[in-house]
């Protein structure tokens, strides 16, 4: 099971099974006013069961998952609240209550996501509210709150600092601006190096269901300990392009030893197909995805491979082969042969790449395609790329940008923003696939278009204007990355300079 699924199930049924129910208190009484439509005592729980609003219905409840349910519900519940029954489930409490202290001690009480983590602290307090591990908890629920201009918010994760970090690195490096943007890559080297992960999780990783981490990178913070492929491999990728800029102004590289510990995590991180997912190897069948039981969200049974993941892996490890070429020379090299094949059996048959994790066929393209031109392949002789050209350029718009709507997310097709409207971060997205496939040597007037496009949005103060969200998880969740206004924009105009205007 995926690790964001089975990390919130696993102390809903810790709360699930104790039967808790906290003390009632005025701040209870008047939620429960203002969230039920009705009165909270009138509530048919097991009515409410199947009960959704069909605004939120994007995954419906098979039949079979239905009865299944009911059959737990009706014939299984009986027996365990009462002894023998009981006994068994004491014990299986007991063994999710050790599970969820793994989790907490491995990252540091900030937990996997938002929800676990307030689900775990909750756990801790029904378990013992005086305990330490309670008292952890709490200083770490400040890692996800901000307070935004419409008030306090939660995130839905502790932050993308590792992330946003990397794609900016690429972006100010782009610029030849070195003098500069030198003090702002000095400190992003600082936080790339500070944010990897130098060790594996203690005890039997097997046992914990969890992948070795030595060597990789999070999204976020080192604290955070979650290592994912297409992370690290942006972390592998900014550190190797930092490392060739001069040390007086950068800093000195990360060593030798520890990029060889992040592509040894990458090599291990490939599935039998060749291709990547995210936090762990995909593990287990598709057809358990009917008994994904939330109504609102797709795909979270299984850690699923995606383009974005097996182009990132790709591309940072042909970066390392470049400079490291006698380091798991054989292992890279089969390893970029299989992901490139992946990357073409992800594509669909007019050229496009379902994206899982942002808006949407314009950011799988853009994966899609410089992930293939990493493992060397070219418009020339790579059918793949030339259709995934095409692809974006049947969706340049009047203006010379690109806009797609977060609906391409959920309804897996490509649908255009309303009005015909261009968005700066797809459009960045999709000149930087062109410009990496040598659109400039084809024909660069969609180019130029799509720059004087970007040029035309930037701000009298350098900003350029926040739009539409532009993240995804799950098919169905949109998240906002208020940096990629300024990061992916800035990234295509360095890129453009460099390969269209230069040449």
């Amino acid at each position: 099971m995926w690790c964001h699924c089975r990390m919130v199930y696993l102390p809903m049924s810790y709360l699930y099974g104790r039967r808790f129910v906290g003390p009632l208190s005025e701040i209870i009484v008047s939620l429960r006013k203002e969230l039920y439509t009705i009165p909270y005592e009138k509530i048919d729980w097991n009515r409410a069961r199947n009960m959704f609003a069909k605004e939120d219905l994007y995954y419906p409840h098979p039949l079979l998952q239905d009865m299944l349910w009911t059959t737990l519900h009706k014939g299984v519940e009986p027996v365990l609240m009462h002894w023998p029954g009981s006994m068994l489930r004491a014990r299986a409490l007991q063994t999710v209550m050790g599970r969820i202290h793994y989790e907490d001690e491995s990252t540091r009480y900030i937990c996997l996501g938002p929800v676990n983590k307030v689900l775990n602290m909750l756990c801790c307090w029904v378990e013992d509210s005086n305990s330490e591990a309670f008292k952890r908890h709490l200083p770490r629920v400040l890692d996800y709150l901000w307070v935004a201009e419409d008030g306090m918010k939660m995130q839905g994760y502790n932050g993308s600092q590792l992330w946003d970090a990397a794609f900016a690195t690429f972006a100010l490096i782009s610029t030849d601006l070195l003098d500069d943007c030198g003090p702002l890559l000095k400190k992003a080297h600082m936080l790339i190096e500070k944010q990897q992960i130098q060790d594996d999780c203690p005890g039997d990783l097997n046992f914990w269901h969890r992948h070795p981490s030595c060597g990789s990178w999070p999204f976020s913070t080192r604290d955070h300990g979650w290592p994912i492929s297409d992370c690290s491999s942006l972390g592998l990728k900014a550190a190797l392009a930092l490392a060739q800029l001069p040390q007086d102004i950068v800093g000195k590289p990360i060593s030798s030893q520890r990029i060889f510990d992040c592509v040894d995590y990458l090599l291990s991180m490939q599935n039998k197909d060749g291709s990547f997912a995210t936090y762990e190897l995909t593990r287990s069948y598709t057809w358990l995805e009917k008994f994904n039981p939330a109504e609102t969200f797709g795909d979270i049974i299984l850690d699923y491979p995606c383009v974005e993941c097996t182009s990132a892996v790709t591309q940072g490890l042909a970066a390392f082969k470049k400079l490291y070429p006698e380091y798991q020379s054989k292992e890279i090299e089969g390893c970029i042969l299989k992901a490139s094949e992946s990357i073409e059996n992800f594509q669909r048959p007019d050229g496009s790449w379902y994206a899982s994790w942002a808006v949407c066929f314009t950011y799988g393209a853009w994966f899609g395609i410089l992930g293939l031109v990493a493992a060397g392949k070219t418009y020339q002789n790579c059918s793949s790329i030339r259709k995934g050209c095409e692809f974006l350029l049947s969706k340049q718009l009047p203006s010379g940008g690109w806009g797609e709507s977060y609906l391409s997310c959920q309804d897996k097709v490509y649908t255009p923003l309303e009005g015909g409207r261009s968005h700066l971060v797809n459009t960045a997205w999709a000149m930087l696939a062109l410009i990496f496939s040598g659109q400039a040597l084809r024909d660069p007037e969609p180019l130029h278009r799509a720059a004087i496009y970007l040029v035309n949005s930037q701000m009298e103060n350098g900003d350029f204007p926040q739009q539409e969200i532009t993240g995804v998880f799950n098919r169905n969740c949109m998240i906002s990355y208020s940096a990629y206004r300024n990061i992916f924009p800035i990234w295509a105009l360095g890129e453009y300079r460099r390969q269209v205007l230069r040449s």
